[in-house]
């Protein structure tokens, strides 16, 4: 089973730079989407059925234009959960499940901490949000959590590390959370699989960053432990460029 996480940094602008084209080629069994800012009711869902995928289900935003996430797929799973029953968190559309035989898949945009007030929604979201998964694993043991988390865990995983140990994305708080989010039973896949690899999936807009790769690794897909064998392959999809950030790729058997 091939799953791609894509945050798409809306899905709209993406569909005007290839991304069709793209998902074709890349040809996932299922594919996470984050930030697609945008309402289902704005799409033409046809372009994704025509490219194989007949089951889509989106999870929008209340506000309009922001955050939002999506599970594409080829086949159709036995359930779709839409948000987590926790209001703070579901109201902005951040995270959407779909459960299949065998292995349950969510989409998860986790949020940033752009300002004081943002980080403290954040580390309050990242708190009910392991408790939340705590609670799932008791009946759905075989999670794989794919998304932007907005949180580089390692010094390997951001390029300036001494420079940008205080800004959110990189903070010693964030990163113990997400240390201890994998401790909790999940494995890393990308870093399971490239231990020494130092590759990024997100570059800021600003200062050429992507073409000089001055980027963080934000996005992981999660493999909880009783899938750790599972995991074939686990790769960072660069070449991508329909986004601020780029694929990741994480293949399981089932």
């Amino acid at each position: 089973m091939k799953i791609i996480s894509y945050n798409v940094n809306g899905i709209r602008a993406a569909l005007n730079k290839g991304f069709i084209d793209w998902l074709k080629a890349a040809n996932p069994d299922v594919i996470c989407l984050q930030e697609i800012k945008a309402l289902k009711e704005q799409l033409d869902l046809s372009v994704f059925e025509q490219a194989g995928y007949k089951y889509q289900y989106w999870f929008s935003a209340q506000k309009k234009g922001y955050s939002g996430v999506a599970i594409l797929s080829k086949t159709e799973p036995n359930h779709v959960e839409y948000g987590t029953g926790i209001e703070s968190m579901d109201f902005e559309g951040r995270n959407i499940r779909a459960d299949f035989d065998g292995v349950s898949i969510m989409s998860l945009y986790l949020p940033s901490g752009t300002n004081i007030d943002r980080l403290e929604h954040k580390l309050e979201y990242m708190d009910m949000f392991q408790n939340y998964i705590d609670n799932l694993k008791k009946y759905l043991p075989n999670l794989i959590i794919c998304g932007d988390y907005n949180i580089c865990h390692e010094e390997i995983d951001i390029h300036n590390p001494k420079g940008l140990k205080n800004v959110s994305g990189f903070l010693p708080v964030e990163r113990a959370w997400i240390g201890g989010f994998i401790n909790s039973g999940f494995i890393d896949s990308f870093r399971y699989i490239n231990p020494e690899t130092q590759q990024y999936s997100w570059w800021s807009y600003r200062a050429n960053a992507r073409a000089n790769n001055k980027g963080w690794r934000l996005d992981y897909a999660m493999v909880a432990k009783p899938l750790q064998e599972n995991i074939k392959r686990a790769v960072i999809l660069s070449e991508a460029v329909h986004s601020d950030h780029c694929p990741i790729l994480v293949e399981i058997d089932k």
